[in-house]
């Protein structure tokens, strides 16, 4: 059953700062005022209410954070997170049943099965109003594994298609050694996790599967897992499961890899050398990716078959999706108020030792000024 987040706290500071923390440590609310006034130091007034939110489970661990840090902020508001998975989180936002969601995907605009398209339902959602993707948390994703004695792997993604396809079946396959020079790899199978729910982790590992697996990968990048291996429910799910398995494998986000202390491996991207994951090789990655959205869409196209020198290529955006309008007046300043606060210095800030990487300035930025157009 999914833990419905509810956090709360009753220090007050600055909601007004919004640049970007460069900072590894969370960092303190600037000035102070009283927890009874209702507003930040800088004045302004902070709402008072209930807002709900479901989604991406990749995020989980970042938005509890920010969440805490927000209510330190705004003392009288209550935000609700529930990490049901990117699938169900926009059903539930398109459904009209929470107030934002979080994906890591952009709504699609392309309809499936004859059906209307996500971004479609979201407009009749928001009152005919566009519906806004709104880049929010950097979320590296780990090819995670658990196999005695080994320390290291490297792995390209032609030979993560094929173990994550099934063609690759044990650990000492020659397609792994050969990558894997000088190292003893044990004989046993190779047991793969996938998420077993709607998932746009799912999604963003299959694109990168097909982009730089080649023919290795025979599916379409989809929200749901058409390779081999065991369903698990949600990042916690697969990660657990590898936690609990010898010979393991999954792919799941950074923070839930080290929670966990799997093994984590390195990709050889084709530059010449492995990329070990770290904030600054996911940061490279993502200076690659380009604008898809226009406006105050932000929705953005990463590029997974970079052959960057340093650029580890797994990553994925969670996306806050938002109403540009047609939420009522006290919802829109309750989602516009924690938005602002996400995308500012101290939500931004938080993000750094939890495993996931800060926006970049230049689309932190972008980020802010699309939030104060939601009305």
């Amino acid at each position: 059953m999914n833990r419905l987040v509810r956090v709360g706290s009753v220090a007050v500071a600055s909601l007004g700062v919004l640049a970007l923390s460069a900072c590894g440590s969370d960092p303190e609310p600037s000035g102070s005022s009283s927890p009874s006034t209702g507003s930040s130091s800088t004045g302004a007034e902070c709402p008072q209410g209930t807002l709900n939110a479901e989604g991406s489970s990749a995020q989980k661990n970042a938005i509890e954070e920010v969440i805490s840090k927000y209510n330190e902020t705004c003392d009288k508001v209550t935000v609700n997170y529930n990490p049901t998975g990117s699938g169900a989180g926009i059903k539930q936002f398109n459904n009209g049943q929470v107030d934002f969601a979080g994906s890591d995907s952009a709504l699609k605009t392309e309809a499936k099965d004859g059906g209307e398209s996500e971004a479609a339902q979201a407009a009749k959602r928001c009152a005919t109003n566009a519906a806004l993707n709104l880049p929010m948390v950097i979320g590296p994703v780990a090819i995670a594994y658990n196999v005695d004695g080994l320390p290291k792997l490297v792995l390209d993604g032609a030979t993560a298609a094929k173990i994550f396809q099934g063609t690759v079946k044990t650990w000492n396959d020659p397609a792994i050694a050969k990558l894997n020079a000088g190292v003893t790899l044990p004989s046993a199978p190779i047991s793969v996790f996938f998420r077993s729910d709607e998932s746009g982790t799912t999604e963003n590992f299959t694109k990168y599967l097909k982009a730089a697996g080649g023919d290795a990968w025979k599916g379409e990048p989809a929200k749901k897992w058409t390779g081999t291996g065991a369903g698990k429910e949600k990042s916690a799910g697969v990660a657990e499961g590898v936690k609990s398995t010898k010979n393991s494998i999954t792919y799941v986000e950074w923070s839930y890899a080290v929670d966990n202390k799997l093994g984590v491996a390195q990709i050889d991207n084709g530059s010449g050398a492995p990329v070990e994951l770290t904030a600054e090789t996911a940061g490279k990655a993502l200076a690659a990716a380009k604008p898809a959205g226009t406006g105050s869409d932000l929705s953005m196209k990463l590029d997974y078959a970079t052959k960057e020198a340093g650029a580890y290529p797994i990553i994925l955006v969670t996306y806050e999706i938002a109403c540009s309008k047609g939420l009522p007046a006290e919802k829109t300043a309750l989602v516009k108020s924690f938005l602002t606060y996400f995308a500012g210095k101290d939500g931004q800030g938080a993000l750094t030792e939890l495993n996931y990487a800060p926006l970049p300035e230049e689309i932190r930025t972008k980020v802010d000024a699309a939030i104060q157009t939601i009305s």
